[in-house]
């Protein structure tokens, strides 16, 4: 099986048979990558942006709980009360 890591683009050929053991550091080739791809996460370069599933079903309390939070982090500059 051929991978290519999402850091540094190295292709990696490993064999590979369902239920086997995957390399250590899959999906990275190496333990550097896998740092690195965390720290990004640590360092908010990645986010994952998609609506919260259910959303509709979550009572008001917690949406404006939710929202509240996402003011006080930073994640959005004002909080209205508009449906998209």
């Amino acid at each position: 099986m051929k991978h290519k890591c999402s850091v540094c683009g190295t292709v990696s050929e490993f064999d590979y048979k369902p239920g086997g053991k995957l390399p250590p550091n899959f999906p990275f080739c190496s333990a550097r990558c896998k740092a690195i791809d965390l720290g990004k996460w640590f360092g908010e370069d990645y986010r994952i942006s998609a609506p919260l599933p259910n959303a509709d079903l979550m009572a008001d309390e917690e949406k404006e709980a939710l929202a509240q939070f996402l003011l006080d982090e930073g994640e959005v500059d004002e909080i209205t009360n508009e449906e998209e």
